[in-house]
């Protein structure tokens, strides 16, 4: 496998895809529709033998992994035992951000995987959190959750960057989803300031977000 993809490698894309992460220099630069494209592949085959010998050396390695668990047909606790053997190789936001929205059972698992998540959001470990705040604003953003997702959000550990920003752009999904009761939660919430004025960002730069909207919410801006 690990030659089947440094053969699939674009050196200008490599440099394109090394800008956007730059906290990793293992990318080869293979593009990820022909990544998705191999892991639906290996999802038909021996897909377990896969996922259990697979290598990390590279960025496309673990990105592939992660895509193939969402891909897979199987019931929701062998994937979720296979995420929790996933989640401590991912080291960069885009791995982790792709390989949970890839995680489709989780529409017809909610219930369990809300219970799945919650060690990764009380985490000390930055990717760790991220997968569980990604997770609430792929799955959870709806109004049976949004009310603890809103108290696990500003309850979570954010003295990394990358976690920070997660948060922020959870937020910033909530507010577009429910606003009401994510305006209520802004006027009282915890989030350190630049937690805060980040998921106001994001929330001015929405296409949903109506003018009127978006110039209240910039008049909420910490200074």
């Amino acid at each position: 496998m690990k030659a089947q993809l440094i053969g699939m490698a674009d050196e200008k894309y490599r440099k394109f895809s090394s800008a956007l992460i730059p906290n990793i220099d293992n990318v080869l630069g293979v593009r990820l529709p022909e990544l998705r494209k191999l892991a639906k592949q290996i999802a038909k085959g021996d897909w377990r033998t896969y996922l259990e010998q697979a290598e990390n050396d590279y960025f496309e390695e673990v990105m592939l992994q992660g895509m193939v668990i969402g891909c897979v047909k199987t019931d929701i606790e062998e994937i979720l035992r296979f995420t929790a053997a996933f989640v401590p190789r991912i080291d960069n936001w885009s791995v982790c951000d792709s390989f949970c929205a890839g995680l489709k059972a989780v529409k017809t698992n909610r219930r369990r995987v809300w219970e799945f998540l919650q060690p990764y959001l009380a985490s000390e470990q930055e990717y760790e959190i991220r997968f569980g705040v990604v997770m609430l604003l792929d799955y959870y953003i709806e109004e049976e959750y949004i009310d603890r997702v809103l108290e696990l959000l500003d309850h979570t550990k954010r003295d990394r960057y990358y976690v920070r920003m997660a948060v922020a752009w959870a937020i910033s999904v909530c507010f577009v989803k429910l606003p009401e009761r994510t305006t209520a939660y802004l006027e009282s919430c915890a989030l350190d300031d630049f937690t805060y004025n980040k998921a106001l960002q994001k929330i001015t730069e929405s296409y949903r977000a109506d003018p009127e909207t978006k110039q209240r919410i910039r008049g909420m801006k910490r200074e």
